[in-house]
């Protein structure tokens, strides 16, 4: 056997023992194999976790109208245990029609369509002025034009008698003339918007069968 033949011979040996010694330490792949995952996913945009709900956290119907942990934030969410059909943004959106129609019936001194919504007071003190104006011969016209403001000001809860008080603040704008008994213009003007601005207070007893809140104060 010539020395060329014995050379390539203990080459041959020497890869094969190689090639053995690879396979027990790397160890082998066969058919398919899932790809590798990665620790962290450093991709822009929002992750899985940023759309998990955390359960037990701020109820966004009140917190989207009072900042969370406050006086008033505890006592709505004190309503909304007392009677669960209760949502602070459908009382205000209420609120917010109630107040264009009972003002005008106050401006246009009429309160036929709205003394169900009054408490017996402010009804009383409503009819005063209505009555004094009229005793003076002043009529006055007015016409609704918008509501610019409507914020939740105050809210309490009694757990004991289950009476809740919402104060609403509200900025409305209406064109508003006050004539006198011969019919001339003493006061505003037709194209002229006024704002009006009022504080009022609702109140109902949460788990009445009766779903009306009324109107028990009023301030500037």
């Amino acid at each position: 056997m010539s020395s060329s033949v014995i050379q390539l011979l203990v080459l041959a040996a020497v890869a094969v023992f190689l090639i053995l010694k690879l396979r027990s330490v790397l160890g082998t792949r066969e058919g398919f194999e899932k790809p590798p995952i990665p620790l962290e996913d450093t991709r822009p945009g929002p992750r899985r976790r940023d759309f998990e709900v955390i359960e037990g956290g701020p109820d966004r119907d009140i917190t989207d109208h009072v900042a969370d942990g406050t006086p008033e934030a505890k006592a709505l969410a004190a309503m909304k245990m007392a009677e669960p059909g209760f949502s602070v943004s459908d009382f205000l959106s209420g609120a917010r029609g109630a107040y264009e129609m009972i003002l005008m019936a106050f401006e246009n001194g009429d309160l036929s369509q709205v003394r169900g919504f009054l408490a017996p007071d402010v009804a009383e003190a409503f009819d005063h002025v209505i009555e004094a104006r009229k005793a003076e011969g002043l009529q006055i016209e007015s016409t609704f034009r918008g509501l610019r403001e409507l914020a939740l000001h105050d809210a309490t809860f009694d757990r004991d008698t289950k009476e809740a008080e919402v104060t609403v603040r509200f900025v409305g704008e209406l064109t508003s003339v006050v004539r006198n008994a011969a019919g001339e213009v003493v006061e505003g003007s037709p194209t002229q918007i006024k704002r009006q601005r009022d504080v009022w207070t609702f109140a109902r007893r949460m788990g009445s069968s009766d779903p009306n809140w009324l109107l028990v104060a009023t301030s500037e």
